[in-house]
């Protein structure tokens, strides 16, 4: 069996529709694969879910026929959040559960994400063994064994159910107006009722999804949409989820954007102040170094782990902490979900600040966040960041003149062609200067590999 994944990235399969392997028949041969595998040779079942882009319908059914001609039942649950596929995974005792999703990306791109049957995501020796099954010749199974499909009505309305039931039963949101922001995408029938229904007044945007608008001008990656409706309305806040519902940033009442390590910070200490001292929250090398020196005030230390949630959720288990998550917003409750989850998510920052009697401006001061920019440049080819003479030497550079209160980094997009900077310090003009900087050498390499 190999030892390198061909297909699996940092959080399954993703790319351009159309374009390998983001095809029909690729995505044919990988349930029957998947199912082959995880069912192992035994009947099982398996949950299908989906964002709203139009290739969804495409692949919703090629799975669906895949896992079948390899003897496995198959559950569709329609539009539904990622993290709601793992919910449904465990609840309804299935073998294993399918996102076809690719987040917060455009329409136009695609991909697959798997579930266990308790909800994590795969080793890498089961995706290892989906790669090697694929290179096999696809067998249907006797008529007699072949599996079948199955469409589950309520699943929306289990998973509210769920959401709601991850606070206090005597929370209300009452007197609360809240702008929800779905991106047009999988959380677009299920989040405005989560809120309305524990009491909220929610103005909803970014929730006509046709298709082809997922992400479009809404989202986390897009806030202005938000900060707009915030503002304009005269909202408490505001909340956005992505395109498949497992990130959430928030907005305060002043139209200013709250970020996962910021919401990350009040869900921590709303911890604390009720008196669970838990010891140990989780970031990545991204998480802003505000948000260290704010947890270290609360006597929690933060881990970091490399970026991406499956690392994130690795170390979580290795550390004992329940709560952790990255600067994007994808954060996780260990004591309530078995993945990123945006609405329970924000629900645990909605919980902190009714509890604490506090705005989100207000619960947000405790954490000062450093300056930190991004920047993202595409590449045409792979770079081999730490074999690059010329970029190294410009990140020690950088380093150097940051000190010891700076921080560089630099990282291959896990699900993009496009090499990611952060530099991180205590003035916001020398950081921009910086990533402007290393910007144009990882342009430049970029070129020369040409």
């Amino acid at each position: 069996m190999a030892t390198k994944r061909r297909y699996f990235g940092t959080d399954g399969i993703r790319g351009k529709v159309g374009n390998p392997p983001i095809t029909a028949d690729f995505f044919l041969k990988l349930g029957w694969a998947a199912g082959t595998v995880l069912a192992g040779g035994k009947r099982g079942k398996v949950v299908i879910g989906k964002d709203t882009r139009i290739s969804g319908y495409m692949f919703e059914s090629v799975l669906e026929a895949g896992l079948t001609a390899a003897g496995v039942d198959a559950v569709l649950v329609g539009p539904m959040p990622t993290p709601a596929v793992a919910h449904l995974t465990r609840t309804l005792r299935a073998t294993a559960g399918i996102v076809i999703s690719a987040s917060h990306n455009p329409y136009f791109d695609n991909g697959i994400k798997f579930f266990t049957e308790s909800g994590g995501k795969l080793s890498d020796a089961v995706e290892l063994a989906i790669e090697a099954a694929l290179d096999a010749p696809m067998r249907t199974v006797s008529s007699n064994d072949i599996g079948k499909a199955v469409r589950i009505d309520d699943a929306a309305g289990r998973y509210i159910e769920f959401c709601k039931s991850t606070v206090p039963p005597d929370l209300t949101l009452k007197g609360l107006r809240i702008v929800v922001d779905c991106a047009h995408g999988a959380t677009y029938h299920i989040a405005p009722r989560v809120f309305s229904e524990l009491g909220a007044e929610v103005v909803p945007i970014g929730c006509a999804p046709d298709g082809l608008n997922i992400n479009d001008g809404f989202g986390p990656l897009a806030p202005n949409a938000l900060c707009n409706a915030v503002r304009e309305r005269r909202a408490d806040l505001g909340i956005a989820f992505d395109g498949d519902g497992d990130r959430v940033m928030m907005v305060d009442a002043d139209g200013q954007l709250v970020d996962g390590d910021e919401l990350l910070y009040v869900i921590a200490e709303d911890r604390h102040i009720a008196g669970r001292r838990d010891n140990a929250v989780v970031g990545t090398e991204m998480t802003n170094r505000g948000l260290e020196v704010a947890l270290r005030s609360l006597g929690v230390d933060l881990h970091r782990a490399k970026v991406g949630d499956r690392y994130v959720m690795e170390l979580m288990h290795e550390r004992g902490a329940l709560i952790g998550g990255e600067s994007s917003g994808h954060l996780i409750c260990l004591d309530h979900t078995s993945t990123g989850d945006g609405i329970v998510s924000a629900l645990q920052v909605l919980r902190a600040l009714v509890c604490s009697d506090r705005t989100l401006g207000e619960a947000k001061l405790g954490m000062s966040k450093y300056p930190q920019t991004l920047r993202n440049v595409r590449t045409a080819g792979r770079i081999e960041l730490h074999a690059n003479e010329m970029l190294q030497d410009a990140v020690a550079a950088v380093k150097a003149d940051l000190g010891s209160d700076g921080r560089v980094l630099l990282r291959l997009s896990g699900t993009e062609p496009m090499v990611r900077i952060m530099v991180e310090g205590t003035s916001l003009a020398t950081v921009e200067k910086h990533a402007d900087r290393l910007a144009e050498v990882v342009a430049d390499a970029t070129l020369t590999k040409q």
